[in-house]
């Protein structure tokens, strides 16, 4: 039976042999989870978040903020502070997004057949119950993609088991598809929306449909190219409309939806859209 010094020590020769390859390395306590957070640092105390840092960016003396933590620095591997947790260290883990790299994590046999089936071949790494499939190519990580499937790159952290079999291949569009959200089902305009009754005949300047579909394709244009301020652009979009053409009888359910669809593409809420047209209304006199 191997001394459990042993394994420790060895933990450490494989971090600096795969930080020696540009792998960026960090501890695992048991659990395979990182180790905790350095006192200066616990709770976040010190202000720093880990979505915010990349690899060896957080300057802690200790591993510290996940896998942030990850480092190539054979001197910070072997720094006095990291001695406690590569002393009680579990296994080694490394930061695949920092090395340009994607893991497709198949946590049972389903998830592996599947892979085969529908997923470019590549370098694959043997795990406790499935496989690592490992592509050349960072993308944002994401959880639970399909049943069994989780993709680790960006922001995230691997397990190392082995270098593996195979050649490493390009990260191919079906594996980025897989952390592409579908987009959130647009909701229908949540109240009827009342024509004000054109006051006179011939009152109404809108002398064509034309004129009032340029109108509200020119607002939805105006909200979809929105970088910035979305909130304010739907407001401002919604006045404008409002006061060219909420008076004259023209303006139907039609053409709140159109608005609504495309103020919903941008990431607002129904609620948000509701309130916005409420306001403007409200402004207006309406």
């Amino acid at each position: 039976m191997t001394h459990p010094a042993l394994i420790r020590r060895d933990h450490l020769s494989t971090a600096l042999r795969l930080a020696a390859d540009g792998l960026p390395v960090l501890p695992l306590r048991k659990g395979k989870v990182p180790f905790a957070n350095c006192p200066a640092c616990l709770y976040i105390s010190c202000g720093g978040r880990p979505h915010m840092k990349t690899p060896g960016s957080c300057t802690c003396p200790e591993p510290c903020h996940g896998w942030a933590a990850a480092t190539t620095d054979p001197w910070t591997l072997n720094s006095p502070q990291w001695a406690t947790a590569w002393r009680d260290a579990a296994a080694v883990a490394y930061h695949p997004g920092g090395a340009g790299l994607t893991v497709v994590d198949l946590d049972h046999a389903d998830a592996v057949a599947w892979a085969r089936a529908c997923l470019l071949a590549t370098r694959t790494v043997r795990t406790t119950r499935g496989q690592h499939w490992i592509y050349q190519g960072a993308m944002p990580s994401a959880n639970g993609v399909r049943d069994g499937v989780d993709i680790k790159s960006t922001m995230s952290y691997a397990r190392w088991r082995g270098p593996g079999t195979g050649t490493i291949t390009g990260l191919p569009p079906e594996v980025r598809a897989l952390a592409v959200k579908e987009p959130a089902p647009v909701q229908p305009v949540p109240y009827a929306f009342t024509t004000p009754t054109r006051a006179a005949e011939g009152a109404c300047r809108h002398r064509t449909p034309a004129f009032l579909d340029r109108g509200i394709a020119m607002a939805e244009q105006r909200i979809t190219e929105a970088s910035s301020g979305i909130h304010a652009t739907v407001y401002r979009t919604f006045l404008a409309v409002l006061s060219a053409h909420g008076r004259c009888g023209c303006l139907t359910d039609a053409h709140v939806a159109r608005l609504f669809t495309a103020a919903q593409a941008k990431g607002e809420s129904p609620r948000h859209c509701t309130d916005a047209w409420t306001n403007a209304r409200t402004r207006l006199g309406l």
